[in-house]
C-alpha cells in the first residue's frame, strides 16, 4: 500500500495538512456536492486530524471530467485515488449519496485484504438495503432544481444565478441517477466500527432506516440523532465536528 503522495491528486481537496497524522479522515460530498462543502469541517478539525475531501468528476475545477453516474464506478476509481495516501489509516465520513459511497469503498478494501478504515460515519442516509423508488434524475432541469430546494442543501445564491445552476445540474442529475439506480449487491458489514448521524426532521431517512446501518456493522456500532432535516449537518456543524473528533481522536 505504500505509494508517493500527489497532492495535485484531481480526487482529493487537502485544505488543512497535518504532518504525521494519527488517523485521514476521508469525506464524501452529497449529490452534486463538491469538496469545497467540507472546507468548515477541514477547519474545524484542523490539527487533530487530517481531512482529505473528495471532488467528483464533473464539478468545480473537474468540470470538463465526464461525470460518472454508477455507485460502484464511482466506488471503485476513488479506491484507485486513496491508495497513495495510505501510508496512514483512514476514516471516512460520507453525507447522503456519500455514506453509501463510504460504505461501497470501505467493503472493496475488505476484499481486496487493505487495511479497512479504523472508523466509517455515515450521515443523513438510510441502510445500504433500504431502497426507495426514485426519480430525480428522470426529471426536467426544474424539477431537479425544485428538488434541491426542497433539501435545502444547495446555496441559495447559486440556485438564484441561472449560469451557476446550467453549470451544475450535469453534475447532479448524474449523481442522482448513481444513487437513484444503486443496489447494494453484497450487503457484507464492515468490519470497522459504523457511527451513524442522522436528522430528526429527515424527509427521506426514518430512524428505523437510520438504525439498520447496525447489520453492516461488525465492528461496533452508535447512532446520534440530531435536531434538523436532511443537511441538518449544516444546522449543526459544532456538534458535528464534536461527535466526530470524539469517534477519532477521543476528545
Amino acid at each position: 500500500m505504500s505509494a508517493t503522495i500527489k497532492e495535485n491528486d484531481a480526487w482529493v481537496r487537502r485544505y488543512h495538512p497535518i504532518g504525521r497524522p494519527g488517523v485521514r479522515l476521508v469525506c464524501f460530498p452529497h449529490a452534486g456536492g463538491s469538496a469545497s462543502f467540507y472546507r468548515p469541517m477541514s477547519a474545524a478539525l484542523a490539527g487533530a486530524v487530517d481531512v482529505l475531501a473528495l471532488q467528483y468528476p464533473g464539478r468545480q475545477d473537474r468540470r470538463t471530467t465526464p461525470c460518472v453516474d454508477s455507485v460502484d464506478e464511482l466506488a471503485e476509481q476513488i479506491l484507485e485515488a486513496l491508495l497513495p495516501w495510505a501510508d496512514e489509516p483512514f476514516a471516512f465520513f460520507g453525507h447522503s449519496m456519500g455514506a453509501v459511497l463510504a460504505y461501497e469503498v470501505a467493503r472493496r478494501m475488505e476484499q481486496r485484504h487493505l487495511p479497512s478504515p479504523v472508523r466509517l460515519i455515515v450521515s443523513g442516509r438510510r441502510a445500504p438495503t433500504r431502497r426507495r423508488p426514485a426519480r430525480v434524475h428522470l426529471l426536467d432541469d426544474d424539477g431537479i432544481v425544485a428538488e434541491l430546494r426542497a433539501l435545502s442543501g444547495s446555496d441559495p445564491r447559486v440556485l438564484g444565478d441561472e449560469e451557476l445552476l446550467r453549470m451544475i445540474l450535469p453534475a447532479v442529475r448524474s449523481d442522482y441517477a448513481a444513487i437513484e439506480t444503486y443496489v447494494c449487491a453484497d450487503p457484507a458489514p464492515v468490519s470497522c466500527p459504523v457511527t451513524v448521524l442522522t436528522g430528526d426532521r429527515d424527509p427521506q431517512v426514518t430512524l428505523d432506516d437510520a438504525r439498520e446501518w447496525q447489520s453492516h456493522a461488525r465492528g461496533g456500532f452508535s447512532m446520534h440523532i440530531l435536531r434538523g432535516g436532511h443537511f441538518f449537518l449544516m444546522e449543526q456543524p459544532d456538534e458535528v465536528v464534536r461527535i466526530v473528533r470524539e469517534s477519532l481522536v477521543g476528545r
